[in-house]
């Protein structure tokens, strides 16, 4: 919809004009008021085959000349259509006929353009070459070092679909985008308050990618927002290609296997740690968005555990937590006591073991780290075949190889079947980083059992243990609110208590820790008395 035109005072034009002075300060190399030697200039900075330069005059006697300068392909092909249009409307209207100047002209193109969609202007070189590579369309007139910058950046994307790798069975359906534009949408439609704040960042010297941080701002620490910044701002990298990058970049420990920021696909994950006073990042080109502070309690949790009955999602927490305690233990116990500690094993199983493991030529130690690792490359050749057939190359080629290892007497039966508990509780765990943390752990935990028994598994948990508690996350403690114990946010950990019972925001994450919900109000309602129908 183009609404009535206005025109331009004198004066407003000349505090634009400043305002474009001040803007590009921090820049050198200022537009030319000569139209051919900015158009060199640009051509010689950028010199690729898709530079499209579109040089026009206002005028049939053409005293005023101007260009249009675009990066093919990152234009969208319907707002180029439109602004041509537009353009044409202002050329042959009377108000062209009365411009004098190039000044005059600048003006009408900004009093016609910035009805249609969002324009800037700036007096810098380096700036037009940076709005060119972000696919913005430039407008340069001769006699005039002020350009005119228009928002047509449209590039094809995937629409928004199901998230392929957080599957659910319950609730919202919706998934990021590599669309960053599309991904804020998703989030402030969940989110209609004021406080949901946004800042954008370019990050990469080359890449330019765009990065938003997004949090509440009455409910996140300024500390946190700060510090995230901060680390935002300090890198130095040629390129950001996906949220991984950020990731690594500014975690507390750089060392350690474990993940201190959440990554996540689904929208409705975001907006429950941003409503827990968490910040959110997010990258363009990548579908999956960062929330930090990142606890080790939220790696084993799920958007679906609060679309379902309280019990029911404490339930399968605590299988979650089992199941990451078995991927990363059994393989361990089952060396140290096969080959130290028998006399732990009772007799009866004992017999079993030694009988299946009679006439196979290597240790038990060989056994499953041979197995383990034949079925790690399985997983990881089932990622990267087709999706056609890359489930049935992981199950099928596991199920043939192991009965025909066992057959061959290359393997025991027993190794097998505690390789599968271990593949099996692996997949249980809900995110799939702290899922690389458990694979890398159980290979370290095998070596070092296989050296030192039992004594040494014992040794390695503590120092787990010790290492988990060493961890922060933005300056959070990884283990809360475990360590350092926080007794209201361990209702929603291990056991997640009921809506109405654990609705306080996290302590030392939020800056507001008061209930989220108000339960006498919900329960006054419900003890109202109710009418009688007849």
């Amino acid at each position: 919809m183009i609404f009535p035109r206005r025109r331009l005072s004198n004066k407003k034009s000349e505090s634009a004009y400043e305002s474009a002075k001040k803007e590009d300060s921090g820049y050198r190399n200022h537009v030319s008021d000569n139209l051919d030697e900015n158009i060199n200039n640009i051509k010689a900075e950028i010199g690729s085959s898709d530079l499209i330069v579109n040089l026009s005059k206002s005028h049939p006697d053409g005293h005023i000349r101007f260009a249009c300068v675009y990066i093919d392909n990152l234009i969208s092909n319907q707002i180029l259509s439109d602004y041509s249009a537009e353009l044409g409307k202002i050329l042959i209207s009377e108000e062209n006929m009365e411009t004098k100047n190039s000044k005059e002209f600048f003006n009408l193109l900004i009093n016609h353009f910035s009805n249609l969609r969002r324009v800037s202007q700036g007096s810098s070189l380096e700036k037009v070459l940076d709005v060119l590579l972000s696919g913005e369309l430039v407008f340069l007139i001769d006699g005039h070092s002020i350009f005119l910058s228009i928002d047509a950046y449209s590039p094809e994307g995937r629409a928004v679909e199901e998230p392929t790798s957080q599957s659910i069975v319950r609730g919202p359906k919706e998934g990021f985008t590599e669309k960053i534009g599309i991904n804020i949408a998703l989030i402030r439609k969940r989110i209609r308050d004021k406080a949901l704040k946004s800042e954008n960042l370019t990050i990469g010297n080359r890449t330019k990618t765009k990065v938003t941080l997004m949090y509440i701002n009455d409910l996140a620490k300024k500390e946190i927002i700060d510090e995230i910044r901060r680390r935002l701002n300090a890198i130095q990298i040629d390129g950001i290609l996906e949220s991984g990058y950020i990731e690594e970049l500014i975690k507390d420990n750089r060392y350690s296997i474990f993940p201190t920021f959440l990554n996540s696909e689904k929208p409705d994950t975001v907006v429950a740690g941003l409503l827990e006073g968490k910040a959110a990042i997010l990258v363009d080109g990548t579908p999956f968005v960062l929330t930090a502070p990142a606890l080790f309690a939220e790696f084993f949790q799920a958007s679906e555990d609060y679309y379902h009955q309280f019990y029911i999602s404490t339930f399968v927490r605590i299988f979650r937590y089992i199941a990451f305690i078995l991927s990363i233990s059994v393989p361990s116990m089952y060396i140290a006591l096969a080959s130290f500690h028998q006399e732990m094993i009772p007799t009866p199983l004992l017999f079993s073991m030694l009988a299946a493991h009679e006439g196979v030529p290597f240790p038990t130690i060989i056994e499953v780290i041979v197995m383990e690792a034949i079925f790690e490359i399985l997983r990881e050749a089932g990622i990267r075949m087709p999706r056609v057939i890359g489930p049935a190359i992981s199950i099928v080629g596991a199920l043939v190889l192991g009965q025909a290892a066992v057959d061959a007497g290359l393997i025991s039966a027993m190794i097998v079947i505690i390789v599968s508990i271990t593949a099996i509780s692996s997949f249980a765990i809900p995110n799939y980083s702290m899922g690389n943390a458990a694979r890398i752990l159980r290979f370290i935990l095998m070596i070092i059992t296989s050296v030192f028994g039992i004594f040494g598994l014992f040794m390695s948990v503590i120092v787990l243990i010790l290492e988990l508690c060493r961890l922060k996350s933005v300056g959070v403690p990884y283990m809360s609110p475990f360590a350092p114990k926080a007794k209201i946010a361990l209702k929603d950990t291990i056991i997640r208590f009921p809506l109405w019972k654990s609705m306080a925001r996290p302590e030392g994450i939020s800056a507001d820790t008061s209930p989220r919900v108000n339960d006498k109000d919900i329960v006054t309602a419900r003890q109202k008395k109710k009418p009688e129908f007849r």
